[in-house]
């Protein structure tokens, strides 16, 4: 991940970059929801990560090259090694939870936790204390989160392993995005990481998906319009402007937007697939918007 953080007293100077990173965090990471309901017709889950995944990371690639510092062996070490837990376990894990038939409400709810459970770790790695008003933030968005799910929610029948996977593919991203703050002495341009971490993804990704077939992509229109979503948005918008906001601003801050990803992505639903909106996501849309106003102004 990139490594650079920058004073946030400099963030502090532009009162609209915040409002601007986590609208644009907001939007892309809800947007993960269209690409895979396009694209998860066609294909395999394995197979469409592993084309989302070397797509964008062909595509960074002659930029990642060409502009920013020469690329060491030591620098693509690590910046794989963030790859692999931010990209292949953690997507991985999700996709293979919902092949193991674990409820995709479900998955979904674990997965929008994720800013929880960076908010409890800020403190021990970090020192990134959170105010009494931020932990009523969390837990008010929280409380949104679970009312916008809980038409969805059900348990089903997939092995107890299944469930623990979703909880720690969570928590694995959770532990890659402090250790992301935390690193400060090697600076990357967001390019120039992301770039390695989706071929990384790809490369696991790949090995996966050729265990289920073929690597060929369904030559469809329906999985074309999802590969372009998932790359320019789901992957260079949503983790491009959560690599920059971690640089500029606390990282409980940041993974707090999050909380709006499950509102967001009915909006989605509704705009493209025409799935009903129902009293229940605006009232926990709401409470969500409550607590992390709560949250982010600490």
């Amino acid at each position: 991940m990139t490594d650079i953080a920058l004073p946030s007293a400099n963030a502090s100077r532009h009162p609209l970059l915040w409002p601007l990173l986590a609208t644009l965090l907001i939007i892309g990471w809800s947007s993960g929801f269209v690409g895979i309901r396009y694209a998860n017709q066609e294909a395999g889950v394995m197979l469409l990560l592993f084309w989302r995944t070397l797509l964008s990371g062909l595509i960074l690639l002659p930029f990642a090259l060409a502009i920013g510092p020469r690329l060491s062996m030591r620098a693509i070490r690590d910046q794989a090694l963030f790859g692999i837990m931010a990209v292949f376990l953690y997507l991985g894990g999700f996709a293979l939870a919902i092949e193991q038939k674990v409820p995709t409400g479900l998955v979904a709810l674990i997965a929008d936790l994720l800013p929880l459970a960076i908010a409890a770790l800020s403190q021990p790695v970090l020192g990134e204390r959170l105010t009494r008003r931020q932990w009523l933030g969390t837990a008010i968005a929280v409380v949104g989160v679970l009312i916008v799910s809980f038409d969805s929610l059900s348990f089903g029948t997939a092995p107890v392993w299944a469930y623990g996977l979703t909880v720690g593919s969570m928590l694995i991203f959770a532990v890659a995005s402090v250790l992301h703050r935390r690193r400060k002495t090697q600076a990357m341009p967001v390019h120039q990481s992301l770039c390695i971490h989706t071929l990384t993804g790809s490369v696991l990704f790949g090995l996966c998906a050729l265990t289920q077939g073929s690597l060929a992509p369904p030559m469809t229109r329906d999985f074309a319009i999802g590969m372009i979503w998932l790359v320019l948005i789901a992957t260079f918008l949503a983790y491009a402007v959560y690599y920059t906001s971690l640089r500029l601003f606390p990282v409980a801050k940041v993974s707090a937007a999050i909380y709006l990803s499950p509102p967001v992505t009915m909006l989605w639903a509704w705009m493209l697939f025409s799935e009903p909106l129902t009293g229940a996501m605006f009232a926990g849309l709401a409470v969500t918007l409550v607590g992390v106003w709560m949250t982010s102004r600490g």
